[in-house]
This record gives structure tokens, C-alpha cells and sequence, in this order.
């Protein structure tokens, strides 16, 4: 073998290896967050996922291979510490040189507080295509600075039914909303593009592409609840009012809280007599809680059941994750009545 071609290799490899050590090293919380950038990085990289398939979002506890992540990361893509509390002090501590993205501060969107009480009043649904021209702001940054839209929710000594449990400012399931999601991709092609230029236009070609799907899902997802639109349902723990408001539905009250705490057998029969009462047709399960408390909820009444999943559990992970998981909480709702 000639020195000649030995040099050629060596410096072959070399340059190959610069080239993907010059991809940043990109970290995210959930699966859905996980989607959304994996879709903006398609073609350069592929992000690392701390929280595996069937975990909580609300009582995960870091991995030594979830630390490790962390303190690789040149980038790191969280909900933020109203979801997943538990990881701002390994953000604090192992991320330290990491650019650091908190999706709920992200400029541009509005945050939902949390709804009061086991009981859901119908909301208007009116002013529900408020915020569909975000496609024209290609450069949503990371913004943490707190000039978001969102409602007042300082009042809580008011209400009497949060259980004795301390939660954050604003309901956090944001990504359950794709018109968020299509902010949100933005801001990663931003935030991606400030660390790694040389694929900027790949990354904002990406998030354009994703934008443009999660247009046609959207259309999609109301054709397929179009027929229930009208209909009652209960879910199991209130994390889909983004979702409604996307979608001009509404639910009529959750079985469990916004983290999906153990309900209070007040709050069980308060659900269960709104059932009864009101004919609720459909009552909701998750995959990751206890199964038996919707059971009780529906025991000796004419109300289906149905399980829908707010963080794709049983999806394969990647870019598709988020439309199928979308898409797969409106198929299932529908399938309920």
C-alpha cells in the first residue's frame, strides 16, 4: 500500500471526522421535543433523548447516561421547569457550557394557566385561529425573558381544589398545541443555526418543510373531529387544553390534575357525577397511569372508554413522532364516541 494512499486516507478520515465533530451535540427532555428537532437537524445530526418511552414527564429521574448527555451538549431543548423541575438542576450543574433553550420562554406564543376544579366550563372556541402568521418570523431566538402572551394566574389562594399540590405558573403541555409547535420550530432552526452557520439554511429549509406538514396535519386533524366536535368527554389528567383550543373542542372536566397526581375521592365522585348527569359519552385513559381510576369513573354508566397518549409512548422515536402523535390523539378521541 503506497504512502501516497495512505496520506490520502489519513487525511480522508480526518476532515470527515472535523466534519462531524463541527455538528453541535443537541440534548432535548421529551419525545415530542425530540421529534420537532430531529426534524429541523434532518440531514446533519440527530439529537440525544433524556426521557425514555413510558416515563413521566412529572417524576423522571436522571440516568448516568441522561448526565453524560447533559454534559456533552453544546445544545439543550426543554419544555421547561414547569414540566420537568427535576431537570433544571442537572441543566444547572452538567450543562454548564451548553446554550440552553426553554420552549415555554420562547417569544411569540401564549401559555395557558391551569384550569380550576375537576370541572371544565365550555370555553369559546372563537378566537381559536388567533395565531396562525408565526410562518413569517423566521427568527424566534431564544427568547427567556418573559414577553410571551399569556394569562394571569396569580389568584390561587381562591381555589380550593389543587390537592395540597404546587405546580407551575402556566400548564405546561404546550406542545400538544401545533400551532406552538410551528413557532417552536423556528426558534430551534434559530437557535441551531447561531451555534452551527455553516447548516443554516438546512436547518430553516427543514423547519419550513415542518411547518408546511404540520399545515396539512392540522387540516387533517379537524376533518377527524369535525363529526364529534360537539360531543362530552372527560380526560384523564388535564394536559390537552392546548389541543382543544387548537382544535375548537372542549373537554368536560379531568380525573386528575395537570402533573396527573393522585385525584381525591372528592374529586373522583364530582367527575363521576358529571358523567352521570351530564351523559358524558366518552372518558379517557393514558398509558402511563392507573388505569383503574377511570374504571371507577365509568363503572355503571354508559360512558366508552379510550386511551390517548400525550407523549407518543409507543411511537417510534425521530421526526414522524410528532404529526403521528397529533394525529393519533385525534383518531382516538374520535374512536371513543
Amino acid at each position: 500500500m503506497s504512502n501516497k494512499f495512505l496520506s490520502t486516507t489519513s487525511a480522508f478520515l480526518l476532515s470527515t471526522s472535523m466534519l462531524v465533530a463541527d455538528v453541535p451535540k443537541v440534548t432535548v427532555d421529551i419525545a415530542p421535543v425530540h421529534s420537532l428537532v430531529s426534524s429541523v437537524m434532518e440531514g446533519v445530526g440527530k439529537p440525544d433523548l433524556i426521557m425514555p418511552a413510558g416515563a413521566s414527564p412529572h417524576e423522571y429521574q436522571l440516568k448516568p447516561s441522561n448526565a453524560k448527555s447533559l454534559e456533552d451538549a453544546d445544545v439543550v431543548f426543554w419544555i421547561g421547569e414547569d414540566l420537568t423541575p427535576w431537570l433544571e438542576n442537572g441543566l444547572e450543574s452538567l450543562a454548564k457550557n451548553a446554550s440552553k433553550t426553554s420552549l415555554l420562554g420562547v417569544d411569540g406564543i401564549e401559555l395557558l394557566s391551569f384550569r380550576e376544579g375537576a370541572l371544565f366550563e365550555a370555553h369559546d372556541h372563537g378566537d381559536h385561529d388567533d395565531h396562525d402568521d408565526h410562518d413569517d418570523h423566521d427568527d424566534h431566538d431564544d427568547h427567556d425573558h418573559g414577553k410571551k402572551k399569556h394569562d394571569d394566574h396569580d389568584d390561587h389562594d381562591d381555589h380550593d381544589d389543587h390537592e395540597g399540590h404546587a405546580h407551575g405558573e402556566h400548564d405546561p403541555h404546550a406542545w400538544l398545541s401545533p400551532k406552538i409547535a410551528k413557532v417552536w420550530l423556528n426558534s430551534i432552526a434559530a437557535k441551531l443555526s447561531e451555534v452551527d452557520p455553516d447548516n443554516a439554511a438546512t436547518y430553516f429549509s427543514n423547519a419550513k418543510s415542518a411547518r408546511d406538514n404540520i399545515d396539512a396535519l392540522m387540516s387533517e386533524v379537524n376533518s377527524i373531529l369535525d363529526p364529534i366536535r360537539e360531543k362530552k368527554f372527560v380526560v384523564f389528567h388535564d394536559a390537552y387544553q392546548y389541543f382543544e383550543k387548537d382544535f375548537g373542542i372542549s373537554a368536560s372536566g379531568a380525573i386528575s390534575l395537570g402533573d396527573a397526581s393522585d385525584p381525591s375521592p372528592a374529586r373522583l365522585a364530582e367527575i363521576r357525577k358529571r358523567v352521570v348527569d351530564e351523559a358524558v359519552e366518552c372518558v379517557l385513559a393514558e398509558p402511563q397511569y392507573k388505569q383503574g381510576l377511570v374504571k371507577a369513573v365509568v363503572e355503571g354508566t354508559n360512558a366508552n372508554t379510550a386511551v390517548i397518549d400525550p407523549l407518543g409512548v409507543k411511537l417510534e422515536t425521530g421526526p414522524s413522532l410528532y404529526e403521528n402523535l397529533i394525529r393519533n390523539l385525534a383518531i382516538n378521541l374520535a374512536k371513543c364516541f
